[in-house]
């Protein structure tokens, strides 16, 4: 569904993306992993023509992406940045702007029937005649899931999409995204700090380093010395309550039984 190829991005003459190569398909959710710095927005933001390349291609569906118009791009790609934008719109409003891409002469009733079944889908009822200026870090960044899901994306980007959530709305968030992914049949990608929530929402990852690719594949490249080499910690990787965890610090940890066995 999407292909990236060879990517290479400059930022005033320096490198910040080199050699990036990578696909994904339908049904899948990849997790861009990394340190502060290290490219993961970037590259995010390469990948929808946000940020224009030096070198390489971005395919989707066989198509070359640099050769596709702005809203054609906007039918095919959903993006959620790490901070959205406010102003003097509702909620309903704002991601009813998500359809704009469909949209030719006047707003239809599919559209309104659309925006409607992303605000239950999300839980965000409550949210409708809200003011967007008024909305906490994690409702609007509810909002803007919102936004990019009723535009009925083939690819879903997202920029950190659990950073100003509390940890109930975190899962739901990720496990809401995981569910459109499956029963849609779109991708995901998503930069992600939290190591654990990638683990247990993601099928792939990507770790970077200095700009490039360190590591890509499933669970088994998720592995204490992977993320020592990218993270620069030592961890230990176990499992607590048949869910995978990655746990920073000595490796004497007991990840099943939480508690340092010995020093």
């Amino acid at each position: 569904m999407l292909s990236v190829e060879e990517l290479q991005f400059l930022y005033h003459n320096r490198k910040i993306l080199n050699e990036i190569a990578f696909s994904i398909d339908e049904g899948e959710v990849v997790a861009i992993l990394g340190p502060n710095g290290v490219g993961k927005t970037t590259l995010l933001k390469c990948l929808n023509r946000i940020l224009h390349p030096k070198e390489g291609a971005v395919h989707i569906d066989g198509e070359n992406l640099f050769d596709l118009g702005t809203m054609e791009i906007a039918r095919r790609i959903g993006y959620v940045p790490q901070r959205v934008e406010t102003g003097r719109l509702t909620a309903f409003d704002a991601v009813l702007l998500g359809r704009r891409p469909h949209i030719k002469w006047n707003i239809t009733e599919k559209d309104l029937k659309i925006v409607d079944s992303v605000f239950r889908l999300l839980s965000m009822e409550n949210l409708r005649l809200s003011y967007i200026d008024e909305m906490s870090g994690g409702e609007l960044q509810k909002v803007a899931v919102a936004r990019s899901l009723v535009q009925e994306p083939k690819v879903l980007l997202l920029d950190e999409p659990t950073s100003s959530l509390d940890l109930k709305n975190q899962v739901e968030i990720l496990a809401i995204i995981r569910k459109i992914v499956l029963e849609h049949g779109i991708a995901a990608v998503m930069t992600m700090h939290d190591l654990n929530q990638a683990l247990r929402y993601a099928d792939r990852f990507i770790l970077l380093k200095g700009g490039k690719i360190h590591a890509h594949g499933g669970v088994e490249i998720i592995t204490p010395q992977v993320i020592e080499e990218v993270y620069g910690l030592p961890v230990v990787i176990g499992e607590v309550s048949g869910i995978r965890c990655v746990v920073p610090g000595s490796p004497a940890w007991d990840c099943s039984t939480g508690y340092v066995a010995s020093r």
